[in-house]
Parts: C-alpha cells; sequence; structure tokens
C-alpha cells in the first residue's frame, strides 16, 4: 500500500460510512481490485480510518452531543449489544469475515434486495416518532441489536440500523440522525480496540498511510453526511439497494475477468 492507495480508501470510507451500502465491503473489495496484499495491517487500516468519519459526525453534532445527554444515554444503550458482538467475535470477523469475498458479495446483494423490498411495502405516514428525543430506551436498545448484525461486512451498520429504526415507527430523517450518533461509539470501540490489538506491528511507514486515510475519511464523511441529510428529504432508499445489487454485480464481473 502507497499514500494514493491510503487517500483513495479514505474517501470511499468517508462517502459511505452513512449510506447504506457498506463501507467496509467497500473498502475490501475496492482494495482487493487495486491489488493490496490482504494483509494483517489492510485490515487494520480498513477499521481504524473508520475513527476519521466518526470524528466528522463529533464535529457536525458537537452541540448535541454536549447538551443532549437522554439522547446519549440512549446511544450508549444501543451500543451495548454491538459492543459485546464485536469484542466476542473480534478474531472471527477480522480473521474471517473480512477474508470472506463470497460473504461480503451475498451480502451486498441480499441487502439490497431487501432494502428495495422494504421500501415498495413502508409507509412513512405512519410513522410516530418524529424526533431522536422521543425514541424510547427499549426502541434504542433494538436499534443496537440490528447494528450487531453489521459485523458482517456487506450488510451495513447504518442500513441496518434505519430499516430497524423504521419498522419501529420512527421517522426516516429521525432514524438516519440516530444511526449518525450511534456510529460514534462504535467506531471509535472497533477502532480504538483494534489498534490496542494491532499497535506492535504498525511501523511509521504504516502510522502515515493511516494518517491519510484518516484525513482523506474525514474530509469525505462530512459532505456525505450533508448529501445523506438532504437526500432522504425527498427520497426513499430503493436507490441504495439498486446500487448495492449494481456494485455487486460489478465487482464480481471484474474479479472474473481481471
Amino acid at each position: 500500500m502507497n499514500i494514493i492507495h491510503a487517500i483513495i480508501l479514505g474517501i470511499i470510507e468517508g462517502l459511505t460510512e452513512f449510506l447504506p451500502v457498506s463501507s467496509t465491503a467497500h473498502l475490501i473489495l475496492i482494495g482487493r481490485l487495486m491489488g493490496l496484499a490482504d494483509t494483517d495491517f489492510l485490515k487494520t487500516f480498513e477499521i481504524i480510518i473508520q475513527f476519521g468519519a466518526i470524528l466528522a459526525v463529533l464535529v457536525y453534532y458537537a452541540k448535541r452531543f454536549l447538551v443532549d445527554w437522554d439522547t446519549n444515554k440512549k446511544i450508549i444503550v444501543a451500543f451495548i449489544p454491538t459492543a459485546i458482538i464485536g469484542f466476542a467475535l473480534y478474531k472471527v470477523i477480522k480473521q474471517v469475515f473480512f477474508g470472506d469475498y463470497t460473504l461480503i458479495l451475498w451480502a451486498l446483494i441480499l441487502g439490497g434486495i431487501g432494502l428495495i423490498i422494504f421500501e415498495k411495502m413502508h409507509d412513512e405516514e405512519r410513522a410516530s416518532v418524529h424526533e431522536i428525543t422521543a425514541i424510547s430506551y427499549k426502541q434504542a436498545f433494538i436499534i443496537g441489536c440490528a447494528q450487531a448484525i453489521a459485523v458482517i461486512p456487506g450488510v451495513s451498520r447504518s442500513g441496518a440500523t434505519i430499516v430497524a429504526g423504521m419498522l419501529l415507527g420512527i421517522r426516516r430523517r429521525v432514524i438516519v440522525e440516530f444511526s449518525f450518533l450511534l456510529a460514534v461509539p462504535t467506531m471509535i470501540a472497533a477502532s480504538g480496540y483494534d489498534l490496542l490489538k494491532s499497535h506492535a506491528g504498525i511501523t511509521s511507514s504504516g502510522y502515515g498511510l493511516i494518517a491519510a486515510g484518516f484525513i482523506a475519511a474525514f474530509v469525505a464523511a462530512y459532505a456525505s453526511i450533508k448529501f445523506f441529510l438532504d437526500y432522504i428529504k425527498q427520497h426513499s432508499f430503493t436507490a441504495f439497494g439498486i446500487y448495492r445489487i449494481a456494485f455487486a454485480g460489478l465487482m464480481i464481473l471484474l474479479f472474473a475477468f481481471l
């Protein structure tokens, strides 16, 4: 990996982290397409640069994090299931899931089909929760359980939480913002824990690559947050479902012929 690879992957991470398309799947598959060796450092890089995207959320929602302590407590409740699953399955996630391209591609395709079907059936007008403050602790915990499924690359953390929230009667805009906020403790924990476990094997040049990816992810993620919030005012998630299937199909073709 060189600095160009790091910046490209950082931009991809930032652009896709908060969209229901699975940023991890994009990083893994595009990294393979670029010919990057499937090393422990690459897997660590893919996890740690997610904190760059999370920093964008902290900046964008700084006032809410400092003032709205009730929502912060609900975010912690929602984070608990992922923390338990992520800690228990850490080795499986990093050593097995991250290298199983078939699993990732199927997760993208099935998730895309699921999004399309869900949007065909969903009635936004029936949603009863119109503000983040109205989300209950029970709903927060259920959303957190849905997020835990996204330890499988290709599922999409944001996709799982958004669909779960909408099934619980939370309006699209509200659950999208809650998903943004929930990403903060989730990604801080994932990045921090992986760095703790892997730091001994990272060289000084490796930290330089991580820094480049981190900065690129932050800039791209900040732009992505603003785009997504504007997009959902007038659109459903059907286009993302179609995109997931198309992207997986393209990756299959490229891997077959390159």
